[in-house]
């Protein structure tokens, strides 16, 4: 009833009995079980959905080039006839044919064919093929391009439109995709597929300022187009996305995430949470016993805190903060206001490290306060975890530090006021959810917070975090150094151990961090043993420490600990000291193929260092030759100690699902819409967002629908 509501209050119209988002496309000719299973696997259900299931690029198809025309690098349609085929034997086997159309001469070479193929393209066969033309042993070839044999004399006209290439997955070819959007064109009549947003509301201003006519063109327009250009359409800005359709479009899609945010926003703030008094006895016992003072952005987060927390709505709060800026400590003082309210603190990190050492910092400036703690992790077992589960139970550990482990369904809190979650893009929604939903509901929902030491570029805080409130930790602590960043090749690594040996013999420590040589902890962690030996040889005056993922957490913590100590002099690692590693002296940090890894990850690591006063610096070490992505990465590394600067390199390089966690279920997978090109839009979606959450209701659900058909499973997160 919803969805017929808006469609009517929206268009001003009588509704109709069946719109294209309740026909299955089940209905469609083709479509089996096999293949419905299939297309709901990527989300596509009903006949819209497949409609808004948008191509990828497109080929131009609607004109033959001349053979010398073709340049190398570009796609073309070429007709020809087949002078001369052969085998051609060499490293690889490979069928060569000669194909003439009286301008020149190409080479069609196929690295898979069989007997029928080569029949098929025997000399004196007419052929129309497509395909990348490339510079090859005999100038420029077509590699295993689509080709279709002519009859003599019969003329076979060329496309109509540019080819449209979808988005797929395996067992789904783009021949099927062709035939099952061009069913769905044809059920396009007047009211089958409804507009959305009320008269007016689309802008027609969308591309940087341009004007467009975009919102004079009906959806059922814009599909028909967008999934079958004409001949003559701007192929360079459907291939960017720039094209004012594609735009229309992407302004809905924004638009429905934003009011999805809105949504949790509002559904959150229904949910009713303690109200904490601050207590200022026990946070000015705290602060009295710390040897340093707050900064003036610390003060000021801190304070957004307290006032969210002595609400009785559940607090929604993200502190960002660059690496050292010193987020744990607001964080320990939010805690001891729901501690001294009689409520519990849990605090879940990603990783065994990051998490023992908040345990760690937590344990020495919380227990003097007689403040009692709890540790939780998966390696915790037999009478320890009992003892451990007991006390969380009770209440009596009123603070509770762990990884994934607290939300397990053995885990019972007795009275959780506030969840405390550090570096919450590695968790997954379903994970936070899970913590929250261990409050006991005579006590209300916890307060939320949730801290990340990787800064969020503006357009992503707009979109994926738009639900939140955003506090910054813009200032470093007195007293921190620059950190000095140099790239060297890994021919120079005799300079680079020189460097460590120096550094040590002054009475500093350093890291050496080997990456990520394939997605196995075995062989990481072999490589890393194999470099600890390596340089124990060449600094066999120093003590060399290390730690990688397949230790066991005790070990870990022992070798931290003697690190921690100036036991060791070299700890080498694998990155699993990505964050929360915090030693002072440590002034000298070498990552090992540094281009393998993600700038918000280089930045993490690197801040490992710089935390003394001692003049630290950074050597990234690569393996030449360096491709182009690698460049700009650790040319942008070297460039800038700014985070946020750094994250927006990130999110420009990588896109907004490798910034946000793979485990991020659903957020920002949008099918037309992206940050890069269309995060200028965003400001006035957000507008148009609240305009319609205001004053047209009814029309939020079925945008919501439309462009995130799972995005109502969440809001509770």
């Amino acid at each position: 009833m919803l969805i017929t509501a808006c469609l009517f209050d929206c268009k001003k119209e009588a509704p109709i009995n069946q719109t294209l988002d309740q026909i299955s496309v089940s209905t469609l000719k083709g479509v089996g079980p096999k293949l419905e299973e299939k297309l709901a696997g990527l989300g596509v259900l009903s006949i819209q959905d497949l409609l808004f299931h948008l191509p990828l690029r497109y080929q131009d198809r609607t004109r033959i080039t001349a053979i010398s025309a073709l340049q190398a690098g570009g796609d073309a349609v070429v007709e020809g006839t087949v002078k001369v085929a052969d085998i051609a034997f060499g490293k690889r086997r490979s069928l060569v044919c000669r194909l003439q159309d009286g301008s020149g001469t190409i080479t069609l070479r196929f690295f898979h064919f069989t007997a029928a193929q080569k029949q098929q393209l025997a000399p004196g066969t007419r052929l129309r093929c497509y395909g990348e033309a490339r510079r090859g042993a005999s100038g420029l070839e077509l590699y295993h391009p689509e080709y279709q044999p002519i009859d003599a004399g019969v003329h076979i006209p060329t496309e109509a439109s540019l080819t449209p290439i979808y988005p797929s997955s395996e067992g789904l070819s783009q021949g099927a995709w062709r035939k099952l959007s061009a069913q769905a064109l044809t059920l396009i009549t007047a009211g089958t597929l409804q507009e959305l947003l009320p008269p007016g509301l689309l802008p027609a201003t969308l591309s940087n300022g341009e004007a467009h006519n975009s919102s004079e063109s009906s959806l059922e327009q814009t599909l028909l187009y967008l999934h079958r250009p004409p001949a003559e359409a701007p192929l360079h800005l459907l291939l960017q996305g720039e094209h004012p359709l594609q735009q229309r479009l992407a302004f809905e899609e924004l638009l429905a995430h934003s009011l999805s945010m809105l949504r949790l926003r509002q559904q959150s703030q229904l949910l009713a949470a303690p109200a904490m008094t601050p207590d200022r006895d026990l946070a000015a016992r705290f602060l009295q016993r710390l040897d340093f003072s707050l900064t003036k952005a610390q003060q000021r987060v801190g304070a957004q805190i307290e006032a969210d927390m002595s609400q009785t709505v559940a607090m929604m709060r993200l502190i960002q903060g660059d690496v050292g800026s010193g987020k744990t400590v607001v964080a320990a003082i939010a805690a001891l206001q729901a501690i001294g309210n009689g409520f519990q603190v849990a605090i879940m990190a990603p990783t065994e490290i990051l998490a023992e050492q908040h345990f760690n910092n937590f344990s020495q400036w919380l227990q003097p306060l007689g403040i009692e703690l709890a540790w939780l992790s998966g390696k915790v077992k037999g009478k320890q975890r009992e003892s451990q589960l007991a006390g969380i139970a009770s209440g009596d550990a009123a603070m509770v530090v762990g990884t994934h482990a607290l939300f397990q369904e053995q885990v019972h809190f007795g009275k959780l006021g506030l969840a405390i979650i550090d570096e919450q893009h590695r968790f997954g929604v379903h994970q936070r959810l899970a913590l929250r939903e261990k409050a006991s509901p005579q006590w209300g929902q916890p307060h939320q917070l949730i801290m990340t030491a990787t800064p969020i570029p503006r357009t992503l805080a707009m979109s994926a975090y738009a639900d939140l409130d955003h506090s910054v930790i813009d200032e470093l602590p007195p007293g921190r150094t620059p950190i000095n960043t140099v790239v060297i090749d890994n021919s120079r690594r005799s300079q680079v151990i020189e460097r460590v040996r120096n550094a040590c013999a002054e009475g500093r420590q350093a890291y050496w961090v080997c990456t990520l040589i394939e997605e196995s902890e075995t062989v990481n962690a072999r490589a890393a043993e194999d470099t600890a030996e390596a340089l124990q040889l060449a600094l066999p005056e120093l003590r060399i420490g290390l730690i990688h993922g397949r230790m066991k957490g005790d070990e870990k913590v022992v070798i931290m600990q003697a690190f921690s100590n100036h036991q060791l002099d070299l700890l080498v690692a694998t990155t699993v000291i990505e964050v929360g590693v915090d030693v002072a002296n440590a002034s000298l940090m070498i990552i090992e193929n540094a281009e393998r890894l993600g700038l918000a990850q280089l930045h993490q690591l690197r801040g490992r260092v710089g935390r003394g006063s001692a003049a630290s610096h950074c050597v990234l070490m690569y393996q030449s030759p360096l491709g182009l992505a690698g460049k700009n990465r650790l040319r942008t590394l070297r460039a800038s100690s700014d985070g946020f600067v750094i994250a927006q390199k990130d999110l420009e390089l990588r896109g907004p699902g490798e910034l946000l966690g793979t485990r991020q279920t659903g957020l920002l997978q949008m099918r037309v819409a992206s940050l890069e090109r269309h995060g200028h839009m965003l400001e006035q979606v957000q507008n148009t967002a609240k305009l319609l959450f205001c004053d047209y209701p009814h029309c939020v659900e079925p945008l919501i629908k439309r462009w995130l058909p799972l995005g109502g499973q969440y809001g509770q997160v």
